[in-house]
């Protein structure tokens, strides 16, 4: 295994910086590793979130998104499903449908030796709603389970403005460099907030829109599935650079040049 950035043979017997070429400990300084501070947690969040920032220092929408393949991977199983079961009225082979196009971007991952999280979540995601719309007999319920994750991202960003650690501002600041000194300034905490909430605009716009055409049953199911679709990644995406624009700083003012004495 290899660690960043740690001392290899060369380094072997070179003083240390910071300190003398005996190797001890330099007073006033303490030997103890530092634990991660909350802006690791921030930026290791951000990571994790898939949000990545372009060579500009902005956000990469398409990359954040999962990129081409990724968003692929969001919507294809449920595309596969509405086809299936538009021409089949078959549930079973509709369900075993999506989970074979799960399964193939797994597969795809694997050949391509690329990192299998956000494919093998989406098998799980797929299964799940797969054994639910089984176990009822209703083709509708293939989309029960997204209603739930809305919610808790939902509940998840609401608490975190309620905490005055917006989610905007743990993702954004951290792509903006900015780690956590947006939080000294409320003019800057205000922002994150409001650009959390534009994303929770989003997830509940989905759920206004998609709960009623679920409870009309399979009549609704071509206009749930449709929008599940619509509302996916491209909603996501544009819900995502809103933010990221309210959330904009404002542009600090040139120091004049100090003339020379």
């Amino acid at each position: 295994m290899t660690v960043a950035n740690g001392p290899g043979p060369k380094d072997a017997g070179q003083p240390s910086p910071g300190g003398d070429d005996t190797g001890a400990a330099v007073p006033g300084k303490s030997s103890a590793p530092e634990g991660p501070s909350v802006a690791d947690f921030a930026a290791g969040y951000a990571e994790k979130a898939g949000l990545h920032r372009n060579s500009a220092g902005h956000v990469d929408m398409l990359k954040s998104a999962g990129g081409v393949q990724g968003i692929a991977e969001s919507i294809l199983p449920g595309l596969v499903f509405l086809v299936a079961f538009t021409i089949t009225r078959d549930l079973t082979i509709s369900l075993v449908g999506a989970l074979a196009a799960a399964a193939v971007f797994t597969v795809v991952r694997l050949i391509q030796r690329r990192p299998l999280t956000q494919a093998l979540a989406g098998v799980v995601g797929v299964g799940i709603s797969a054994w639910l719309a089984n176990t009822t007999g209703k083709a509708e319920d293939f989309y029960v389970l997204g209603f739930f994750t809305n919610l808790a991202y939902i509940a998840g960003m609401v608490l975190s403005i309620v905490l005055k650690w917006p989610v905007a501002g743990l993702l954004f600041g951290f792509v903006r460099n900015e780690g956590l000194e947006w939080r000294k300034d409320p003019e800057r905490v205000r922002a994150y907030k409001l650009g959390t909430w534009i994303v929770v605009a989003v997830l509940a716009l989905r759920l206004v829109v998609q709960v009623p055409l679920y409870f009309m049953g399979e009549a609704g199911l071509s206009a749930l599935a449709t929008t599940r679709l619509l509302m996916g990644a491209p909603l996501y995406i544009l819900g995502l650079w809103v933010a990221w624009l309210v959330t904009k700083p404002a542009p600090q003012p040139s120091k004049p040049s100090s003339s020379a004495a």
